[in-house]
This record gives C-alpha cells, sequence and structure tokens, in this order.
C-alpha cells in the first residue's frame, strides 16, 4: 500500500478551543507534518496561546515540535484583551492541562515561519487560523516568503455571509485589518475559509459526547473543551453546538475536505476606521455566471464544502490512541 506523503506545515493560531480541535486534527491528519507553531494574540494573548499550545502537545505526545511566541499587539492598537466570554478565561474552556515541561523555541513566530520556508522551499504549507499579524510580520522579514511557500490556508474573513465582530467583519480579520490586507495583496496563491463556510459547518451535541466517551485523553479534553464553546453558541444557533472554524480550514489545508464551491476571486481588507473596518471584500459579483476567471485573482474563497464534515472530524480526533500517555492529562476541569 502507497503511503501519502506528509506535508510540512506551519501552524500560526491564537490557542483557543477550535485551535485546539485544528491542531488536534493537524497532529492525527495522515498527510500532515507539523514543523512548527507561532502564536498570535486573538482569542487569548499570545502568550497565553503559546502555553495552551505547548500543554495540548504535551497531552497529544508531541512535545518535540517547537512553538514560538509572536506578536502580542495588531499592527495599528493593542491587544483587547480576547474573548473569554466565548472561550474562557484560559482560552480552553476552563479546562487544566498538565504543564508542558518543554519550552519555547528561541525565536519569534515569523522567524520561525521564514526559516521553515527556507529549509521547505516549495513545500511548506502554511495554516493561519489567528489574526494575521505573524504572517505580516515575516513577509517584511523575508519579501520572498510568497515564492518559498507551496501554499497558505487561512480562516478568516466573511464573504456573503455576516460577520461575527461587526455586521462585516469577522474576528481574525477584525483584529488585525491591516495585516491581513497586507497578507492578501502578497503574491502567493491564497485559500480563504471564511464564516460562509465555517458556519455551516455545526458539531452538535451527540459528537461531543463521542469524544467524551473515549479512553484516550486527547478527544476527552477536547470533549470537555467544547462544553463551554457550545455555552455560547447556543445563543447563536439556539442549541447547544459549534460552529467549526479552525478545524475546518485545517481539514482543507490538508486535502481532507472538498470545496464544491470556491472561486478565485480578488479580495482585498478595508483598513479604514468606518463602519467597515475589518471587512474582507471579495469580489463575488460574478455568482450569476458561474464565477468566471478574474485575471490577476489568486484569493479562493471557500463557500461551501462538500460531506459531514463534524463526522469526519471525530472521526480523526478519535484515532488519538489510548497510548498517549494518560499520566500527562487532565490536572482538573471546570467545564
Amino acid at each position: 500500500m502507497t503511503v501519502p506523503p506528509r506535508h510540512p506545515f506551519y501552524l500560526d493560531c491564537d490557542t483557543g478551543i477550535d485551535d485546539a480541535l485544528a491542531l488536534a486534527y493537524l497532529l492525527a491528519a495522515p498527510t500532515a507534518r507539523v514543523a512548527g507553531i507561532g502564536t498570535v494574540s486573538g482569542n487569548v494573548s499570545a502568550a497565553v496561546g503559546a502555553r495552551n499550545t505547548l500543554d495540548l502537545l504535551q497531552l497529544a505526545g508531541h512535545a518535540h515540535i517547537p512553538v514560538a511566541l509572536g506578536a502580542h499587539d495588531p499592527q495599528a492598537g493593542s491587544f483587547g484583551g480576547g474573548a473569554p466570554w466565548v472561550h474562557g478565561d484560559n482560552g480552553i474552556g476552563g479546562v487544566s492541562l498538565a504543564p508542558a515541561v518543554a519550552e519555547l523555541a528561541p525565536e519569534t513566530a515569523a522567524e520561525m515561519l521564514v526559516r521553515l520556508a527556507h529549509e521547505h522551499p516549495g513545500t511548506l504549507r502554511v495554516l493561519a487560523i489567528g489574526p494575521l499579524t505573524n504572517i505580516a510580520e515575516a513577509l517584511r522579514l523575508e519579501p520572498a516568503l510568497p515564492q518559498l511557500v507551496e501554499e497558505i490556508t487561512i480562516m478568516g474573513g466573511a464573504a456573503f455571509a455576516p460577520g461575527n465582530i461587526t455586521p462585516v467583519a469577522e474576528a481574525n480579520i477584525h483584529n488585525d485589518p491591516e495585516a491581513a490586507a497586507e497578507v492578501l495583496a502578497a503574491s502567493w496563491n491564497v485559500t480563504l475559509v471564511p464564516l460562509d463556510a465555517t458556519m455551516a459547518s455545526v458539531l452538535e451535541e451527540h459528537h461531543r459526547q463521542e469524544l467524551l466517551s473515549s479512553s484516550a485523553p486527547v478527544p476527552r479534553a477536547l470533549g470537555e473543551m467544547l462544553g463551554y464553546y457550545f455555552r455560547f453558541y447556543e445563543g447563536i444557533f439556539g442549541r447547544p453546538c459549534s460552529a467549526m472554524h479552525d478545524p475546518l480550514a485545517a481539514a482543507l489545508a490538508v486535502g481532507a475536505v472538498k470545496a464544491t464551491v470556491a472561486p478565485v476571486v480578488r479580495a482585498a481588507v478595508d483598513t479604514s476606521s468606518g463602519p467597515g473596518r475589518g471587512q474582507t471584500i471579495c469580489d463575488l459579483r460574478g455568482v450569476h455566471m458561474g464565477y468566471p476567471e478574474q485575471p490577476g485573482a489568486r484569493c479562493r474563497v471557500v463557500l461551501e464544502v462538500e460531506g459531514d464534515f463534524a463526522a469526519h472530524l471525530v472521526e480523526t480526533l478519535l484515532t488519538f490512541s489510548e497510548s498517549t500517555t494518560a499520566a500527562l492529562g487532565l490536572a482538573g476541569s471546570a467545564a
């Protein structure tokens, strides 16, 4: 049997609950090899996100993967304190994980991305599931980065869908519009996974119970975290469940889920100080003609995906073995 190639990945995240799901998914995906992780302020501060990431890696038996601390503040203004009402005070729903032994890498997240791009020229894939501050900084450090990276997948924006921070702006883009504008303007091929797709991919309570019933510590911890996340989303969907923003972007990045509607269009970000600040402006005027080609367009905007992603996500997460040392597991939970 042919073993599928494992693509090297750099993950840039602000590790809250759906970031934790995405990270676990990448670790379990047979076609991905996480070469490094950088953190940025978003759901939580970059420092809290780094701690959550290190602890999750240890829980999953992947403490060898380096984690670099990234930007605390966006390009304009300062970090706004995160979203504890969505992710909990510690970013992972009040779940306590055993503290990791590993320490942070001796480089910034942007420096790590540039280094990995040079070590894996033409094959490194970037998955950005937080504000794009680190990615923009890496572009300034290495202007040739788009030519070194195979592709970049971004969870962010809203095309036809309403925003989740303002009527038009999604959180990751809104938290640093200047960085997002810089990243989308660069000369690489981008897959943007906006709220249009992620709000239509919903994890239900029976999925959470499947994770909780696992005897392995990783899915069990994720199931506990989701209890907090579900309570927030109950106010949006009217039932205990959640959208799957970051894990859907991860599945698209590794090619395990296919987009059924994903036009390649011109895209930009509103960096003004008005009510449109943070809006991802995607040129979707071709919708009535099946999205004809737009000269110079590089941004593939995922609007719909095939299949039952929730079932696929749970199935993948449940592949974590009981051999992941339970002694490194939960230190207690408030979820």
